[in-house]
């Protein structure tokens, strides 16, 4: 139960993305995930709350054996990253944050949009971040506050009605601003993106940073491949949905999953 892992988390199923990149980039590497689906989604909750409930994950986390922690939430990142890594210096704790630096590098007419959670968009932690990255740039950045977005996504069904009206909706308004290049500031968008590309046009480019964060997961995990290596899935919701979610979205049909996950 307390062997060293790789712990990630995300609101619900979001987090799934990155963590395929992750298990892609060390195979034989023991990873934990934890779906906080009761208390999805993060992006329309408060700050208080989304500093909360990651304490408490993380918490649970380390007691399970966890020594290196994935903030696989661009909300939790924005809000609560800072907060974790005060709260326990002695162990990495890797965030991820939408990818401004390489979508300034990619726009060929100056216009980039970025699809968040408003509470993303909202955060300190991103104003720092747009401030850093585009500095004197003359890029012209429009902001996506993507209502109801993740929630859909959460539904499992990424064809569903309410999945493409999200989508149609949102990138209605990146057309009018006529962006070439979007950045997908959550980690649920990826398992949209097909739709995102059709509704924006095969033209315009799409940055996902999930690649990244495995590359700097697998620079800072110490521990070594093993062939007893096992995927836990835990939720605090349903672990029927979670399992099916990940059997189709990342082929984990062997995975432990456990729902009802309560987090004191």
């Amino acid at each position: 139960m307390n062997e060293p892992s790789i712990g990630v988390f995300d609101s619900g199923v979001g987090g799934l993305s990155v963590l395929r990149g992750l298990r892609s980039a060390l195979p034989g590497t023991t990873f934990r995930y934890v779906a906080d689906t009761a208390h999805a989604p993060y992006g329309e909750r408060s700050d208080g709350y989304v500093t909360e409930r990651p304490l408490r994950i993380a918490r649970e986390l380390r007691s399970q054996g966890a020594t290196l922690l994935v903030v696989a939430c661009n909300t939790a990142t924005a809000v609560a990253v800072d907060t974790l890594r005060a709260t326990w210096p002695d162990m990495p704790i890797v965030g991820i944050e939408p990818g401004i630096k390489p979508a300034l590098a990619l726009t060929r007419s100056g216009r980039v949009g970025v699809m968040a959670t408003r509470a993303t968009l909202a955060s300190a932690r991103f104003a720092a971040l747009l401030r850093v990255q585009c500095g004197e740039s003359k890029v012209n950045v429009h902001l996506q506050a993507c209502d109801g977005l993740a929630a859909a996504i959460e539904s499992g069904d990424l064809d569903s009605a309410a999945v493409r009206s999200a989508v149609e909706r949102h990138c209605n308004a990146l057309r009018e601003r006529d962006v070439d290049t979007v950045v997908l500031g959550s980690t649920h968008y990826p398992f949209a993106a097909h739709h995102i590309q059709v509704a924006m046009g095969t033209s315009v480019a799409m940055v996902d940073t999930g690649a990244a964060v495995a590359r700097e997961v697998a620079r800072r995990w110490k521990g070594e491949a093993t062939s007893g290596a096992r995927l836990t899935l835990q939720t605090t919701g349903e672990a029927r949905m979670l399992q099916a979610v990940a059997s189709r979205w990342l082929g984990a049909r062997q995975a432990r999953s456990t729902s009802g996950l309560h987090l004191n």
